[in-house]
């Protein structure tokens, strides 16, 4: 970060998905592409409950004011009653539990000798039941940074959500079949001071996460960051996928919290106060407007309201994030409520809006030099609805930055979600019996341990960091275990440079070659069946479309009599060859993958001799 730029805090919320079952159910995690047929839709309106402290979240009863209509998506193959939340909860899931424990050991938290299983309010749609399923697994783990050791204050086990489609007006359709994937959770305190503090904690996170049995690709996990400056307040960014992002995410949000301080002290100036809700019907002063935007909502039955809005006279159109403004911010949350958003004086005339017509707005909300102004236009309950938010974010902006939790778009900006949550949308499960985790269980190996240790075993030391990071790396683990024969540089080689290989330069289709495909030739390299580079001319073949057993049988090993026998075949048929390194390579070419390279050489070399 650059010198002036204010001091910041910041924590992380890492959410990765497990490579199990789901959590509370015994269907796979197995996510539906979208454009699958579903087998059931389910329609619902979800409400608030209040939490353990008998209160009901802001949060929640921010979502429910939006009166939408949820629709579920249903798939037989990987969903059942318990994501319809038509039946109790399992059992929690033993696999998942055992990999969170794990994680716990691995940053030296305290594991819990109880955990209970709490529903945690969720009224946005992406739970069923209204409430997500949450279990406080550990607590205080440290983890190490370069430069400082970080705290990790909780790690929790929780169920995902369900997978947003798409939107629509009122109704937001989910595909449930991502609801109950099991997640780990893990907290840290808001310990981080630079965007690039941030980043690398998340990395080291994330690797310590990739140790374990967890799922890989885009939307397994998910980076939430809270990030507060002096004088600001705590902000919770969610669904940061890409890591190499979050940099530019932090970097945005404090410049963002920055400006909102200096919009604040610039209403102190001008004496600001508080808006006063008295909202004005405008919508016979914009009756015959050319404004597409007004007209096609009067063409639906809609309203124009105006707001006058003191002492906010060039502030609506301030920038505060880039392209994004005071007005953006405003339009934000009308959109929320189903509208298209605001007009303001900071940009009118425009939209079709004239002069005159901004002049008569002006006159008839009574404002001032100083003032500003905002209308909004929809069908009414929506507009009154959505401006009574609008009023208090306006509100808000003399007060600098509130706390909420705002969304990461993908140019790295945030757009308002919902207030944030509080303690009041927390609550016991009843359906599910307290648990007794195992405090014994045994730490498991690290990435960084697991490639020390196959650079021990004589892989290289690149290889060994490709191999530490890959999905294949369990598999790379069973061939090693089950063919003691073959070297774990050999088994690297080929799995992971000769596929490479294939793929590249070769322009083959590696997708032919199955895991089952790869044991076999692995095994038929243990057995002494084939040799190394007999092993790549069978993947080879396998790539181009042959039967493996076929493949296998094309290359197996010479006995020394049969290689004997051959090498004299092809010797006799180039008998005008004079020069020995000529012959070997014509022999090279015919017996590749055949016989080991070195024998080859010493037969040939001693026909030659004899010749």
């Amino acid at each position: 970060m650059k010198e002036d730029s204010p001091k910041m805090k910041a924590g992380l919320e890492i959410h990765q998905q497990l490579n199990t079952h789901k959590l509370f159910c015994n269907c796979p995690s197995e996510i539906i592409d979208d454009k699958e047929k579903p087998d059931l839709i389910i329609r619902r309106e979800l409400r608030t409950q209040s939490g353990e402290t008998g209160e009901t979240d802001e949060a929640a009863k921010f979502e429910v004011s939006k009166k939408k209509v949820y629709e579920y998506r249903f798939y037989n193959k990987s969903c059942c009653l318990v994501e319809l939340d038509e039946e109790p909860p399992h059992e929690i899931n033993k696999e998942a539990l055992k990999i969170t424990l794990q994680f716990a050991k691995l940053v030296n938290a305290r594991i819990n000798s109880i955990v209970e299983v709490m529903r945690k309010t969720v009224v946005d749609g992406s739970n069923t039941s209204g409430f997500q399923r949450t279990a406080l697994i550990a607590i205080n783990g440290k983890l190490k940074l370069k430069n400082k050791e970080v705290s990790i204050p909780t790690i929790c086990l929780e169920e995902d959500a369900a997978k947003i489609v798409k939107k629509e007006d009122n109704k937001t359709i989910y595909n449930l079949s991502r609801l109950g994937i099991p997640l780990i959770e893990v907290a840290t305190g808001p310990d981080l001071s630079s965007p690039e503090e941030v980043r690398e904690c998340a990395e080291r996170i994330g690797l310590l996460l990739r140790s374990l049995k967890v799922k890989r690709g885009l939307g397994t996990i998910r980076q939430d960051v809270n990030v507060s400056i002096e004088g600001g307040a705590r902000v919770e960014i969610k669904g940061a996928q890409d890591l190499k992002a979050l940099k530019e995410i932090v970097k945005i949000e404090v410049q963002r919290q920055k400006k909102l301080l200096e919009i604040r002290d610039e209403l102190k100036k001008r004496n600001f106060k508080e808006v006063n809700p008295k909202v004005r019907d405008v919508t016979n002063i914009l009756r015959n407007t050319e404004s597409k935007i007004i007209q096609n909502s009067l063409k639906r039955g809609g309203v124009i309201l105006g707001l006058k809005v003191e002492k906010f006279a060039g502030l609506l159109g301030t920038e505060i994030m880039p392209n994004k403004r005071v007005g953006t911010e405003l339009a934000q949350h009308a959109k929320l409520f189903g509208l298209k958003g605001i007009l303001h004086s900071d940009e009118l005339p425009n939209y079709g809006i004239t002069k005159d017509e901004t002049e008569t707005l002006r006159e008839e909300l009574k404002c001032g030099d100083e003032d500003g102004f905002i209308i909004i236009t929809g069908e009414k309950a929506k507009v009154e609805t959505a401006i009574r938010d609008i009023i208090r974010r306006i509100n808000q902006f003399g007060r600098g930055v509130p706390k909420e939790v705002r969304k990461c778009e993908r140019d790295n900006t945030t757009s308002y979600l919902r207030p944030m949550p509080g303690a009041a949308r927390m609550y016991p499960e009843t359906d599910i019996p307290l648990i007794r985790p195992d405090k014994n269980i045994e730490k498991p190996e690290t990435i960084f341990e697991k490639e020390n240790r196959y650079i021990k075993e004589g892989v290289n030391k690149e290889l060994a960091h490709i191999i530490a990071l890959s999905e294949k790396r369990e598999l790379f683990e069973e061939l090693k275990r089950n063919n003691k024969n073959v070297k774990a540089k050999t088994i690297a080689k080929i799995m992971f440079l000769t596929m490479k290989d294939l793929k590249t330069r070769l322009k083959l289709n590696t997708e032919k070659i199955s895991e089952d495909t790869l044991k076999k030739v692995i095994k038929a390299l243990n057995d002494r069946k084939i040799t190394e580079d007999g092993a790549e001319k069978v993947l080879e073949e396998v790539a181009k479309g042959k039967n493996i057993n076929e493949a296998i049988e094309n290359n197996k090993t010479l006995s020394l009599q049969e290689l004997e026998e051959e090498i004299e075949k092809i010797l006799n048929k180039n008998k005008n060859v004079e020069n020995p390194k000529a012959l070997i390579g014509i022999v090279m070419r015919e017996l590749r993958g055949k016989a080991e390279g070195k024998k080859i050489v010493e037969i040939v070399m001693r026909k030659a001799h004899r010749k």
